[in-house]
């Protein structure tokens, strides 16, 4: 709430280089700030009294954003990158996907490695487990696992993070 819109009876006045000017009324505040040509800006509406500091408002709400956008530029998004194999996969083929996955590692990504079973190969699903397993291991120095090998319908997946 700025100038007009505080309807408070009595309000902490706080001046515009940070001291106090005491508890008075909310039209006193406002002819102080109006004095300094600046706007009444209510900070802490539920304090006894509300508290609100004589403030250049637009200036005020420049700095908000500023803020905002310097701590948006230091969060860092971690994606997941998704790897699809299959049973019958052969060495040169994992050494490929194994060689994408620690470029997704190295870039701070997480990888979720997929083994994807289609038809007959349903019934052989215990034997195809290691696949996921050596992958895992052969990403060890980098990576750690972050979710075990799990079966969950026609698929099994295992996800792999940056070791820290």
């Amino acid at each position: 709430m700025i100038n007009e819109q505080i309807k408070d009876k009595e309000v902490r006045l706080i001046g515009q280089d940070g001291e106090q000017l005491g508890i008075m009324s909310a039209r006193e505040a406002m002819k102080i700030a109006v004095e300094a040509e600046l706007d009444l800006v209510k900070i802490a509406p539920m304090a006894k009294p509300p508290v609100c500091k004589i403030i250049d408002y637009g200036k005020y709400k420049y700095e908000l954003v500023r803020k905002e956008k310097e701590a948006k530029k230091k969060q860092k998004t971690v994606e997941v990158k998704e790897i699809r194999l299959s049973p019958n996969i052969e060495s040169n083929d994992l050494n490929t996907k194994i060689n994408a996955a620690k470029k997704f590692i190295s870039k701070g990504n997480k990888v979720k490695i997929t083994l994807r079973f289609r038809g007959r190969e349903m019934a052989h699903i215990h034997n195809s487990k290691h696949i996921l397993d050596d992958f895992a291991e052969e990403l060890s120095d980098i990576a750690m696992v972050e979710k075990a090998p799990k079966l969950e319908g026609r698929s099994m997946s295992i996800v792999l993070a940056e070791k820290k």
